[in-house]
């Protein structure tokens, strides 16, 4: 994890001449953050969320078995504990590359293409952890973020992480296991939306945490400079049930929800030239962060 920070903060300052540069060119995306709110308006009824029976499911005891997830676990006391030992687990499976793709994009697919060698994207780090996590009991889902900038920036307008519902704290738990890292306010983990808040707010409490403890100030501040610009529209597939095929269950023909701050634009376009045509969209809490059933 140290690693993967210091390449970050090594970017930053090989192009930190230049940054202000493409920001203002619409090259990359600006990291000026804003402060942004989202209703409470009761949850649409037409939205259905599918998650897998963790127990039942041929493909996840498969991958439970084959990699020994319930071994892993076995000796964690509770749930948070269990979150870490996943997504600590995960990070370790390969070092990142972003140009990469696996050959399909299901966990044991790109498990086993990272057994060979093969390095994958912030993309496939949010595919292993999530499938892991619900391999073990947990419901929990693929979390596609978008800077408040997605249409006019030329690349790095989004980044992949994965919540993960936990029934002991009754919230949801957002998880970054590209960098192994979770957001906590006050010893409490936080969702993609409350870790946006805590960061405009400049919360004290606010501290990252993996399975080995609490990331050092520098390298905390370092993710949260990275991170931030992408905590504004947040998007997750309806269906978290289908993991080995990409015929995913629609709502209206759409796949995905996309969560927009009120007051701003539905994106339509992704990096000036990918139609974002396969989303609903909403600016209710309750309908994207609802108890999974």
């Amino acid at each position: 994890m140290t690693k993967k920070l210091l390449a970050i903060l090594f970017s930053g300052a090989l192009f930190c001449s230049c940054s202000a540069f493409f920001q203002l060119v619409n090259v990359s995306p600006s990291d000026n953050l804003k402060e942004i709110s989202f209703s409470e308006d009761p949850a649409n009824p037409q939205f259905e969320f599918y998650y897998p029976d963790t127990l039942g499911n041929q493909y996840l005891r498969e991958l439970r078995n084959q990699y020994n997830l319930e071994e892993l676990v076995s000796g964690d006391k509770g749930d948070l504990d269990k979150i870490l030992t996943i997504l600590d687990w995960t990070c370790r499976q390969w070092s990142h590359n972003g140009s990469n793709v696996p050959s399909k994009s299901d966990a044991i697919t790109i498990l086993q293409e990272a057994k060979e060698g093969k390095q994958f994207r912030c993309v496939e780090y949010g595919i292993v952890a999530t499938t892991a996590l619900n391999s073990i009991g947990f419901q929990a889902r693929t979390l596609g973020l978008k800077s408040r900038d997605v249409e006019k920036v030329m690349r790095g307008a989004g980044h992949v992480v994965s919540e993960v519902y936990s029934e002991e704290l009754g919230k949801w738990i957002y998880m970054d296991p590209q960098f192994n890292i979770m957001p906590t306010l006050n010893g409490t983990p936080l969702n993609g939306v409350e870790f946006q808040k805590a960061i405009v707010g400049r919360n004290p409490g606010l501290k990252l945490v993996s399975k080995q403890g609490e990331l050092s100030p520098v390298d905390a501040e370092s993710y949260i400079k990275w991170a931030g610009k992408y905590l504004f529209y947040f998007d997750v597939l309806f269906d978290q049930e289908t993991m080995n095929s990409s015929q995913y269950k629609t709502i209206g023909g759409m796949t995905k929800i996309t969560l927009v701050p009120t007051g701003y634009k539905e994106p339509r376009i992704f990096q000036r030239k990918y139609k974002i045509d396969y989303s609903h969209y909403s600016h209710s809490l309750n309908d994207f962060y609802r108890v999974p059933l």
